[in-house]
């Protein structure tokens, strides 16, 4: 097994840069990607990202959540820094929960056409409520759509107890 060298990674930008800046509005075109070096088998990439803000379009009072992100590459993969940037550019987008989620998953379908992506936001409550949406995606006529109509039925079959936001 050897590493990847920086001629096989020319579209990843922004990791190793010391010149990092932040974009406080919503920019897809921050996210890269990097080739697949297992494109023969299936599995799976999942992202925690505990720190995603984004802001009422109503109110522009701040939102908080855990984003989940879950996915089977095929050719492409999103480049992890890219992808931190990417979420830290709805820091002032003004977005409802469910939009967030979905703009998300659009964006990175767009990038990759994965095999099979989800993707869950787990908001903090604000007036006594929370919200969670969940949103996926299975390559169409092939045996991910299945699993990602199986997933969608049985999402939150078993929902946690909600003690800690």
């Amino acid at each position: 097994m050897s590493g990847r060298k920086d001629d096989e990674l020319p579209s990843v930008s922004h990791l190793g840069s010391e010149q990092t800046t932040y974009t406080f509005d919503y920019d897809p075109s921050l996210l890269e990607t990097f080739e697949n070096n297992h494109p023969n088998r299936d599995y799976v990439v999942k992202f925690n990202c505990p720190e995603f803000t984004t802001l009422c379009p109503k109110t522009g009072q701040p939102d908080f959540a855990t984003i989940y992100i879950r996915y089977i590459p095929e050719v492409n993969m999103v480049e992890s820094k890219s992808l931190k940037l990417y979420l830290f550019s709805f820091r002032n987008h003004g977005g409802f929960h469910e939009d967030a989620i979905n703009t998300i998953m659009n964006d990175l379908i767009d990038l990759m056409d994965p095999r099979f992506i989800e993707v869950w936001g787990k908001f903090t409550p604000r007036g006594g409520i929370s919200i969670d949406p969940y949103a996926n995606y299975g390559r169409p006529e092939t045996k991910y759509e299945q699993m990602a109509e199986q997933r969608l039925l049985y999402h939150d079959l078993y929902p946690e107890a909600v003690d800690n936001r």
